[in-house]
């Protein structure tokens, strides 16, 4: 019965967790995952083919759609969160999208997972388009929310990928691009937050990021086009000014904030233009 089982709900190698001691517990489970970054580097090269595919549908002014439900969806939704303030771009222009809706961030919508229509039906309240792509998020790879929104994307010409930890799941066969890190039983029996999460995490990390270096939003390794939101991100952005154009950090500073971003801060002094 239990070979039957994908991965994520298979029992784990390490038993009897409610004897253990904190450190024994907190020893184990770093052991266990171990397995996490093997994963993920196995599925690098359907990771490149889904980014390469994704970066060219961008430069012709697509959007990327995050479609999940649960843990799936949350990452999905932080992932999306944070390419503004970090990449300086449209929040429109990468979306996270939940089962049940942003209530569902914070608590369980009951049943919200199971909609085999739903997930369409809230791309098509973004306005999806054929030039956009979607990419699906489910550890288990069988959300119908999921799959069934990737399956309509498909027929319409929209670009689809999936990030999931069980291999011959149903969402591998529902997309084009599949990415599948088999990172194999959890710690804690089913619960996928743990290192299919940390492994969908990775993956995100790495999809985004690429994508906008590819896009021109870091220049070296640095983020040029960051948003200015806190004093933390302008003394950080001075930094960068500095180390552009020699000027000191007063100076960098004020021509940052006279600017708005790094990029045309170091523009506007390398043109021989720059206003403080």
């Amino acid at each position: 019965m239990e070979r039957t089982l994908p991965p994520t709900e298979q029992s784990g190698p390490v038993d009897d967790l409610h004897t253990m001691s904190v450190r024994e517990l907190l020893d184990a489970m770093h052991r266990v995952d171990d397995d996490v970054q093997g994963a993920v580097l196995e599925a690098m090269p359907a990771l490149t083919a889904l980014t390469e595919a994704l970066v060219a549908r961008m430069r012709e002014g697509g959007r990327l759609f995050y479609l999940g439900a649960g843990t799936s969806g949350r990452l999905g939704v932080v992932d999306a969160s944070e390419c503004p303030p970090t990449f300086g771009v449209a929040p429109d222009r990468v979306v996270g999208i939940m089962a049940g809706g942003d209530s569902a961030i914070r608590a369980a919508v009951e049943g919200a997972e199971d909609d085999a229509e739903q997930g369409w039906k809230d791309l098509e309240a973004h306005g999806i388009q054929s030039q956009d792509t979607v990419v699906g998020i489910a550890a288990s790879g069988r959300t119908p929310y999921v799959i069934g929104a990737l399956r309509q994307a498909r027929l319409r010409g929209v670009l689809t990928g999936c990030v999931t930890c069980n291999p011959e799941s149903q969402i591998i066969q529902a997309c084009d691009h599949p990415v599948v890190a088999v990172t194999g039983p959890e710690f804690v029996t089913g619960s996928t937050r743990m290192k299919a999460g940390t492994a969908t995490k990775l993956i995100l990390n790495r999809l985004t990021t690429a994508t906008m270096i590819q896009l021109g939003h870091v220049h070296g390794n640095r983020m040029v086009d960051m948003q200015l939101t806190n004093a933390k991100l302008v003394q950080r952005g001075a930094r960068m000014v500095a180390e552009a154009t020699g000027l000191g950090l007063v100076e960098s500073e004020a021509l940052l904030t006279s600017y708005g971003s790094v990029r045309a801060a170091v523009d506007a002094h390398q043109q021989g233009h720059a206003r403080t």
